[in-house]
């Protein structure tokens, strides 16, 4: 007996269009660009915990940080490159001799030398004309494999320079060794089209490569714009756990993995059951909560609340779920409050063997919902104050700074 189809499944229709790469290596950014974001810092000891759950979930690449930064974030990064973790280990450096150097004493594998690319950077940030950048970029590519180092070349803001520049330098950092090429997406303008655009252009120009992507959200479309890069066949995208990065942050690893897991049917190669867990995880450490409505690990993802819904999700979960909890590591929840019917009161029931006849049942639904319409919003917008006051002011209050200014002896102006 051929079995009832309840869900029309579109995906697989659109498979020839897509160049999905055979294997996946998923690069995680949330100890170096997921720190950049304001407020957080990881001890070493603190990124050693997210990369040994990011390890053991089976991300297989970590940026681990930036050592030539200080002596704190060298010593993380040897501490990663020393743990004997399944993950390979990355750190990035400037078009820097010492950068490298800073790396390659470091311990770490794998290296990431990033430039600016585009005319503003060059021009404002950096300094350097086409030809110092180029000039650069090749001498360090060359020590760094020199030293035996995996290196990645990555340019920031790589979709807003000009394109014979972006193919001139790309080409000259393949000669000089280069194993692996960044695109960068640095500020969140390209939308999905657009950047298959690019990188079709790019493969156009560049030739095929092992290549990867790094996309910003400022726009909201860092993991659509993610996904769109491995339809064209991106074989290394960055991630973060929980979407944290600098601004509005990067790629989300949760929702990019289980895009690909769920809705492409692709093995990603990582343990989806771990996720929220390591997104908990990451969230203490961090310091940053995962917003209420936040895909897949925020609190909401997998809560019913409207008695539509409930009745629904009691019936059968595929009505208002796209996927298990389980899936990533979460379980269901029906929400008792104004939308609330019947059906979640008596599921709730049932928890305590507990039965009630329609007219009983009809006053502990009025009850409930009444309780919910009324309760006092006193302690959540305490909570959002208190939220907002450490958010739009993170790192270092004006205040530690000036009494640091005063502490050294600084001469300022008496205010």
């Amino acid at each position: 007996m051929a079995t009832e189809r309840l869900v029309e499944d579109y995906h697989p229709q659109t498979a020839a269009e897509r160049r999905l790469p055979e294997r996946l290596i998923l690069w995680d950014e949330t100890l170096r660009d997921g720190e950049q974001m304001p407020g957080v810092h990881f001890t070493p000891e603190e990124k050693l915990r997210i990369a040994e759950a990011l390890s053991d979930a089976g991300v297989p690449l970590l940026n681990a940080g930036i050592p030539v930064v200080s002596e704190e974030e060298a010593r993380a990064v040897r501490l990663l490159a020393e743990a004997g973790l399944r993950a390979k280990v990355l750190a990035a450096g400037r078009t820097v001799p010492g950068d490298v150097d800073a790396v390659v004493k470091s311990g770490a594998s794998h290296i990431a030398i990033f430039v600016a690319a585009s005319q503003v950077h060059l021009r404002y940030k950096l300094k350097m004309t086409q030809d110092e950048v180029v000039a650069a970029s090749v001498s360090t590519v060359r020590q760094a494999k020199q030293a035996g180092l995996h290196v990645a070349f990555v340019t920031e803001d790589t979709v807003r320079a000009p394109f014979d520049f972006v193919e001139r330098l790309y080409k000259a950092v393949l000669e000089a060794g280069a194993d692996r090429l960044v695109v960068a997406d640095t500020v969140g303008i390209m939308t999905p089209l657009t950047f298959r655009w690019f990188l079709r252009e790019f493969r156009r120009r560049v030739g095929p490569t092992d290549w990867s992507v790094h996309c910003h959200n400022d726009f909201g479309l860092a993991v659509a714009n993610t996904i769109a890069a491995v339809e064209e066949g991106v074989t290394s995208p960055h991630v973060c756990v929980n979407g944290l990065g600098e601004r509005a942050g990067n790629a989300s690893l949760e929702e990019v993995v289980m895009v690909l897991e769920s809705l492409y049917g692709y093995k990603t190669g990582i343990r989806t059951d771990r996720l929220f867990g390591l997104s908990q995880l990451v969230e203490e450490l961090s310091g940053v909560p995962i917003a209420a409505n936040k895909a897949l690990v925020g609190y909401n993802s997998f809560s019913h609340e409207a008695g539509i819904h409930t009745h629904g999700i009691l019936a059968n979960t595929l009505t208002y779920e796209p996927l298990q909890p389980e899936a990533v590591g979460r379980g269901r929840q029906m929400i008792l409050g104004k939308h609330t019917g019947k059906a979640a009161l008596v599921e709730k029931l049932k928890e305590r063997s507990a039965r009630a006849d329609d007219p009983m049942l009809a006053e502990l639904l009025k009850r409930v919902k009444e309780r919910g319409e009324h309760r006092s919003k006193a302690e959540l917008q305490r909570f959002l104050s208190e939220y907002r006051a450490l958010f739009e002011h993170p790192g270092v209050s004006d205040q530690e700074f000036w009494q640091m200014v005063e502490s050294l002896g600084i001469p300022m102006e008496a205010r």
